[in-house]
């Protein structure tokens, strides 16, 4: 009697798997494995919808008292209730810039040499000491800008620059060691291991057959990299490239201990002191009194957010159109 209630209680329940199969076409842990990612989604998107609506509340004392005026005021002046971010806008862009104008041949270059000319005994080590390097703290980073790095660059790296380079524009200004350049300096080391593990990583997917394609035509081994590797590899590339670009954009610690924390006149002078939007948020935000001095260091995160936001979108239209063009270059 036992055997026959299990075996009509198995076969309800193959029918109802049957009907519902039939019914949405797909198996019941497929529509729970749907549901729960789509869940996710929603939770990732509330979550950045959430932190943008919480940023423009808090910042709209600031938005209606001073609107437009508060990106373009050089002045962060809590004592008279005068409130601008043009040379935290500035300092963030310009050593982001910087960073990534020498990450990215660094980096893209150690992962081709980690790829293809290192010897293989050494490429395990290697890439263990690139992901180690991304793991340190940027505190720890911070104190070695402004332990050795700050005080180096005071004695020996600014001096010679500008001795030998001083008619650039760059190297001009008093030699004070903390500055624009070594907040630059410290960002390039912080972003590297990124671009290197990223292209790393992305290189190693391209087919062998691909690669032996190319030898087989007598291509050398640059050829092989720059029309077998790189090509494949590119979008790849360009997301770790977006991704320390983000990291460079936010960076808060690191900076703040070495670039001065002086608001100077916005120049292309790599000595002089400044201040990142980030590093504004660090040194205010436990002096910030509620009122407009509270608003206006919001609305500067509430500015690091917005720039972020449009580097992201500009990178993901950048990576579309180049799947695009692959894609037709393949139909070709």
């Amino acid at each position: 009697m036992q055997q026959q209630v299990s075996v009509s209680q198995g076969h309800i329940f193959q029918r109802s798997l049957a009907w519902v199969t039939t019914r949405f076409g797909r198996k019941p842990t497929d529509l729970l494995f749907r549901g729960v990612t789509l869940l996710l989604v929603f939770i990732v998107i509330a979550t950045v919808i959430g932190v943008a609506i919480v940023l423009v509340v808090y910042s709209w004392p600031t938005i209606t008292t001073f609107g437009l005026s508060f990106l373009a005021n050089p002045a962060f002046d809590p004592v008279h209730n005068i409130y601008g971010v043009v040379p935290a806008i500035f300092g963030t862009l310009y050593t982001s810039l910087f960073a990534m104008i020498f990450a990215i041949p660094i980096g893209l270059l150690a992962a081709i040499f980690a790829v293809d000319f290192c010897p293989r005994g050494l490429r395990t080590p290697l890439a263990f000491f690139t992901d180690l390097l991304a793991a340190i703290p940027s505190v720890i980073i911070g104190l070695f800008g402004f332990l050795l790095l700050a005080p180096w660059l005071q004695k020996t790296g600014e001096p010679w620059l500008q001795q030998h380079l001083g008619f650039l524009p760059f190297f001009q200004g008093q030699i004070q060691g903390v500055g624009m350049l070594a907040a630059g300096m410290v960002l390039t080391i912080m972003v590297l291991p990124l671009i290197i593990a990223v292209s790393r990583e992305v290189m190693l997917t391209v087919p062998t057959a691909q690669r032996e394609a190319m030898l087989a035509l007598g291509a050398t081994r640059w050829e092989v990299i720059r029309y077998a590797v790189l090509p494949f590899s590119r979008v790849g590339i360009l997301g770790g490239i977006i991704l320390a670009l983000g990291r460079a954009l936010g960076e808060t610690m690191a900076v703040t201990m070495v670039i001065g924390n002086q608001a100077s006149k916005p120049s292309l002078s790599l000595f002089q002191t400044g201040y990142t939007l980030s590093s504004v948020i660090a040194n205010q935000f436990g002096e910030a009194t509620p009122g407009l001095f509270l608003s206006a260091v919001i609305e500067a995160g509430l500015i690091v957010f917005i720039i972020t936001l449009i580097t992201n979108i500009l990178a993901r239209a950048l990576i579309s159109s180049m799947e695009r063009r692959g894609a037709r270059g393949v139909r070709v």
